[in-house]
C-alpha cells in the first residue's frame, strides 16, 4: 500500500507540463542579453525570476516582449523581481536585461524562466476509495507543492542576500588596502623629504664649519660676492 501511494505521489508530481530554465550569465558593460521561450499552448503560466547578484549597484534594465512586439513589462534599475503572468498569445517571448547605464562594471545576472499549463495533473483513485479522499489528498500535493515554491524563493532570496554583502565586503576589503598602500606612500614620501632636508642641512653645516676652520666667516663670503657684484 505503501508503494502503491509513493507511485500515485510521484505520478502526480511529474505529470505536469512544465519546462523550467535557469541560467546565469555575466552582462558586459552597455551590453543587451536577450533569452527566448517558445510558448505552444494559449493560457499557460510563465514565471519569470531575475536578482543581480554581483556589480555596480546590484541594478539592471529589464524588459519582457511577448510575439509582435507586444510589451508585456519593463523597468529600469531594478535589483531582481519575481513575476507570474498569462501567455494569452501563442509564439515566442524575449526576456532581455540591459545594463547600459553602466560603463565599466560588469553585472552578474541569475534568472529563471518557467512555463506551466494550467490544466493539472488528476491524481488517479484506489479502488475503494471515495472522490472525496482522492480530492483531499490531491489538495494536500498541490499545497505541499506550493509550499516548497515559496521555501525555493526564499532560499534565492537570501542566496541574493549572501552574493550582494560579500560583494560589498569584497569591495570594501579592496578600497581599505588601495587606502593603506596609498597611506604607506605617503608616509615612505615623507620619510624621503624629511631625509632629504637633514642631508642638506647637514652639508651646509659641513659647509660652514669648513669655512669657519680656514677662518672665513660665512658672513664675510656674503659681504665679498655682492661687493663683487
Amino acid at each position: 500500500m505503501r508503494i502503491h501511494l509513493v507511485l500515485n505521489l510521484l505520478l502526480a508530481c511529474i505529470s505536469p507540463l512544465v519546462a523550467a530554465t535557469a541560467l546565469t550569465y555575466k552582462l558586459s558593460p552597455n551590453e543587451k542579453a536577450c533569452f527566448f521561450s517558445a510558448i505552444e499552448n494559449k493560457g499557460s503560466k510563465i514565471a519569470f525570476y531575475f536578482a543581480v547578484q554581483s556589480g555596480g549597484a546590484f541594478d539592471v534594465d529589464y524588459s519582457v516582449v511577448g510575439p509582435n512586439e507586444k510589451i508585456i513589462m519593463e523597468s529600469t534599475k531594478e535589483r531582481q523581481g519575481d513575476f507570474v503572468f498569462t501567455a494569452n498569445e501563442v509564439g515566442e517571448y524575449s526576456f532581455c536585461f540591459s545594463n547600459s547605464m553602466s560603463t565599466f562594471a560588469d553585472k552578474m545576472v541569475d534568472f529563471e524562466i518557467t512555463v506551466e499549463n494550467e490544466s493539472r495533473a488528476q491524481l488517479p483513485s484506489k479502488q475503494g476509495t471515495s472522490p472525496e479522499q482522492t480530492s483531499a489528498l490531491e489538495e494536500s500535493i498541490f499545497k505541499v507543492s506550493g509550499q516548497l515554491s515559496t521555501i525555493n524563493r526564499n532560499q534565492k532570496y537570501f542566496r541574493t542576500r549572501e552574493n550582494r554583502n560579500f560583494s560589498t565586503v569584497r569591495s570594501t576589503e579592496r578600497r581599505i588596502f588601495n587606502f593603506s598602500v596609498v597611506e604607506s606612500g605617503l608616509i615612505i614620501c615623507m620619510a624621503g623629504l624629511q631625509g632629504m632636508y637633514e642631508l642638506v642641512r647637514t652639508a651646509f653645516g659641513l659647509v660652514e664649519t669648513w669655512m669657519l676652520y680656514r677662518g672665513v666667516r660665512p658672513s664675510e663670503t656674503l659681504s665679498r660676492s655682492s661687493a663683487s657684484c
